[in-house]
């Protein structure tokens, strides 16, 4: 049997949705770009050819970084409609498995920069609110909004999200509005849109370099837009952009015209974005701000959810609880995360207490991300066998692109961007070391041919003498090849405690890169009672391991494989079905084993790490009642190792 996932068609119903739900981040940036670029500037230097300059920067680099790079070349390297870093390495590891390093770096730094993503969009807002109604307390207003935000997440959001594409699509009117109202105030606002501008701007301007980070702010959505590609598709993603697009730029100029006419009348730091809007309309507007923050943190948790959820699924991250609130497929809920980033937000706003502050940290790790995300592209253009001088000359542009952006960045890491940057350093750590100590422990396992097993089991199961252990016995096995079998697994079958069952299950669970692909084989060894299934699952479908024996199980015994009757006569005459027991087989460390130190102190940072990572007994979906776990040595587990 085989899952797949529906895709949101082509058509009008699809790209509201893309709307709703890909342009969060991207499309709240007015709020705070050229607020941003103004403060930043010298008074010396406010004027028509700088803030064209700065405009001019803003286009080029929406043109250049978010349309080019990510919605017409990035979008085609998907795995199975799945976008994002993950999805990009899935697509490469097979032939670049060290690449792993490459994608933990640019998740990290993504995953760190998007904690301030809720914080800064969301004050922006209430600033905005604020601005309006003086008596709105910004900070207090602000964590609410974040602990409702993160508090509603155990319930699912399928019922928000509906709501998510009419609600953007009236706020990129409304952009497109404003910006226009703005633009046919100064006209010539339009020879932003020469990149001769952006050249004057980067060479004449003292503090070009300073700005380049503020105007790299209005890009930083690009990478969420790549990680949302499941969800809506690339031709909804692709059309939808033009608009989206239109509407930012207009919005950017109406903002630029709109400081230019009233240069001379401004003081201290203002928000244009606000300040442009008719007294009349403040109120609509602050409102739309809001809900528009509101979507764009909503899309950052969920991202961050995404994120999580796949490098658990390539081991590249402990094991963590993961639910499915909703009937709503790829929908999941992660509560370690979700608290981790609720209490790192609200940090954030403590610590920063306002947009500008914040503003002066962000979009330094995100730049990072970007760098990565290039990396990869280049093996996965030569995983296509495009032309080498193709490959290198894409890479090399972005590459150069994204470095002045990251060397424009690097100013912010004194103002608040080491934060950023100790927290993606942290995540990329616990990545590392979860890798490759899995890496080190996968090494210490072996295996042997389970031809010889066979017959010592036929015969436990009709060992009366023999204590019975379960009707039904399953052992959850990492051996690919269907002949052969873990030593620890027969030792705890035989050597350990010897378990006598009526049927004995060996699982084999294989997350698939196709993401919601579900399928499995059987093999027999012993008619009746011996059964290696290898089961195959998309790596959004979660572990489920005791639904999906159960399942095909029912499916074996329709096909007359395998009796689920109980054993016991006296359960038997009831038509009460056979129990089922896990056994969930743990190898632990030794203070005696013999390793480098290096890999030593990986193994041993990697088994603090598992403390408190979520029990197999939880990633595999058992019920606990069910399941028997048992601890055998890491590198000694049968009498003739000792």
């Amino acid at each position: 049997m085989t899952q797949t996932r529906k895709q949101v068609p082509f058509g009008i119903i699809g790209l509201i949705v893309a709307i709703g739900i890909v342009y969060g981040d991207i499309g709240t940036s007015p709020l705070y770009v050229m607020q941003a670029i103004y403060d930043g500037l010298p008074k010396a230097y406010l004027n028509a050819n700088a803030i064209i300059g700065a405009l001019s920067c803003i286009i080029w680099t929406l043109t250049l970084q978010t349309t080019v790079k990510y919605v017409i070349i990035t979008l085609r390297a998907n795995n199975k409609g799945e976008g994002g870093i993950m999805s990009l390495f899935a697509l490469i590891r097979k032939k670049y498995r060290w690449a792993y390093i490459i994608a933990a770096i640019g998740a990290a730094t993504l995953l760190a920069d998007g904690v301030i993503t809720p914080s800064i969009t969301v004050i922006s807002a209430i600033e905005g609110v604020h601005g309006v109604l003086s008596v709105v307390p910004i900070i207090p207003v602000t964590i609410a909004i974040l602990l409702v935000l993160f508090l509603i997440q155990p319930f699912g959001t399928a019922w928000l999200g509906k709501y998510f594409g009419s609600i953007m699509l009236i706020w990129f009117s409304m952009l497109a509005t404003l910006g226009i109202i703005g633009f046919l105030q100064y006209p010539e606002i339009a020879k932003a849109f020469n990149p001769i501008y952006a050249f004057r701007f980067l060479r004449e301007v003292p503090s070009a370099y300073v700005i380049l980070g503020a105007v790299f702010l209005a890009t930083t959505g690009a990478e969420a837009l790549y990680s949302d590609l499941g969800h809506c598709g690339m031709n909804n993603i692709r059309v939808s952009w033009i608009f989206v697009k239109s509407s930012l730029i207009l919005n950017y100029l109406g903002q630029g015209a709109w400081i230019l006419t009233h240069a001379s009348s401004m003081s201290g730091s203002v928000n244009p974005f606000f300040a442009m809007m008719p007294t009349w309309f403040s109120p609509f507007g602050v409102l739309m701000a809001t809900l528009a923050a509101i979507i764009a943190s909503q899309a950052m948790i969920s991202g961050s959810y995404t994120i999580i959820s796949e490098a658990i699924s390539m081991d590249i991250w402990p094991n963590i609880y993961i639910k499915y609130p909703t009937e709503v497929k790829g929908q999941m809920y992660i509560p370690m995360v979700n608290y981790i980033l609720l209490t790192l937000c609200l940090a954030i706003v403590l610590a920063f207490r306002s947009s500008n502050n914040m503003e002066a940290a962000y979009g330094l790790s995100i730049t990072i991300t970007m760098l990565m995300t290039t990396m990869l592209l280049f093996l996965y253009f030569r995983m296509q066998h495009i032309s080498l001088w193709i490959s290198i000359t894409i890479t090399a542009f972005f590459l150069t692109v994204e470095t002045n952006f990251l060397i424009a960045n690097l100013n912010k890491f004194a103002h608040g961007g080491f934060a950023t940057i100790i927290i993606a350093g942290i995540i990329f750590v616990f990545m590392y070391v979860w890798y490759n100590g899995r890496r080190i422990k996968n090494r210490a396992v072996t295996y042997q041919p389970i031809k010889s097993t066979i017959p010592v089991l036929e015969e436990i199961s009709t060992d009366t003498t023999i204590p019975k252990f379960a009707t039904h016995l399953v052992y959850v096995t990492r051996a690919k090849y269907p002949n052969e079998i873990e030593r620890k697994v027969i030792y705890s079958l035989i050597h350990l405690l010897p378990k006598r069952a009526d049927t004995y299950w060996f699982v084999y669970l294989s997350r698939s890169d196709e993401p919601y692909e579900f399928s499995y084989t059987v093999k027999t060894f012993s008619q009746q009672k011996i059964f290696r299934i290898d089961i195959n699952a998309g790596f959004k479908l979660g572990i489920h391991i005791d639904k999906y024996i159960r399942q095909i199980a029912l499916e074996m015994e329709e096909k007359g494989m395998v009796s689920l009757a109980s054993r016991y006569p006296s359960l038997y005459n009831h038509h009460i079905g056979g129990d089922f027991r896990f056994v969930v087989v743990e190898r632990i460390l030794q203070g005696d084993t013999k390793l480098p130190p290096v890999k030593k102190t990986i193994l041993s940072f990697y088994y603090f790490m598992k403390r408190f990572s979520t029990s197999d007994t939880q990633i595999l979906g058992l019920d606990p009642t069910s399941v028997t776990v048992e601890s055998v040595p890491l590198f000694s587990v049968m009498p003739d190792e000792q």
